[in-house]
């Protein structure tokens, strides 16, 4: 049984985690696969967007506790070989959208997971929470930074240090979920946002995807400065003038990501 399912929907490639006797939990394995497919994709012009699912009701309940030993062992060899390496990282620069599907538990990894991607739609039944501080360690992919970004300081503390876990409709309110849906839709709404993602130009997209990261890691001059460059570069671009021609002709354009 493989533990990472791939499965293409036309421009849209679907990753489902596959572990759900450990209600699909991460180890080595689930990362190096999705690192590999991230490698894969991300050269593929036919694919415009990345959605991220788990298996049999649950998205991911975080690290392997069973492979404790073994993250030992790997941090041993330098801090960067432990937990997936630069997956963390690679994942969050992803240069195409990446949506996260969530239904039940998001919670360790698999709430860092979700804070990595783009876009998160979560089902009104789904948890979320970082309960590491619970076992004695700490988050090691990205939470103390990326939750602190995403709903501030004092929320992301509160989650941080008490590890209790919060609701799909707080995580919402918090800015962790764009969307909240019935449970069981979470795969099929993600899947329709990125289909509208899918139709606009993805070299647009991309260019707004860049720009946008910016904001994590220059100051708002620095950032703006990066905007009106991406900006300089979608106007001159053959999508550019396909999505004007498209516009004033009222036809669907046809983008080719040039």
């Amino acid at each position: 049984m493989a533990i990472l399912n791939i499965r293409r929907n036309e421009s849209i490639v679907i990753l489902e985690l596959n572990r759900p006797e450990a209600r699909n939990a991460l180890n080595e394995e689930v990362l190096s696969a999705l690192g590999q497919a991230l490698v894969t994709f991300q050269y593929d012009d036919s694919v415009r967007a990345v959605v991220i699912h788990g298996a049999a009701g649950n998205f991911c309940s975080g690290a392997d506790i069973t492979a404790f030993d073994r993250i030992r062992e790997d941090a041993l060899i330098g801090p960067h070989k432990a937990l997936g390496g630069t997956f963390w990282d690679d994942l969050a620069g992803f240069p195409k959208p990446v949506i996260a599907a969530i239904e039940g538990l998001a919670l360790g990894g698999g709430c860092e997971l979700a804070l990595a991607c783009d876009i998160v739609i979560a089902a009104e039944t789904a948890k979320f929470g970082v309960p590491e501080v619970k076992l004695g360690v700490i988050p090691g992919g990205g939470a103390t930074q990326r939750l602190v970004s995403a709903v501030g300081k004092a929320k992301a503390m509160t989650m941080l240090l008490t590890g209790n876990f919060i609701s799909a409709a707080d995580a919402c309110a918090d800015g962790i979920v764009a969307r909240v849906v019935p449970e069981g839709e979470a795969l099929d709404q993600a899947l329709t946002m990125a289909g509208h993602i899918a139709a606009n130009s993805p070299l647009a997209v991309a260019l707004a995807k860049d720009a946008a990261l910016q904001a994590f890691e220059t100051s708002l001059s620095q950032g703006l400065k990066y905007e009106k460059q991406n900006f300089h570069l979608a106007i001159h671009s053959a999508d550019s003038h396909e999505g004007q021609a498209a516009f004033l002709a009222k036809r669907a354009p046809h983008y080719t990501g040039k």
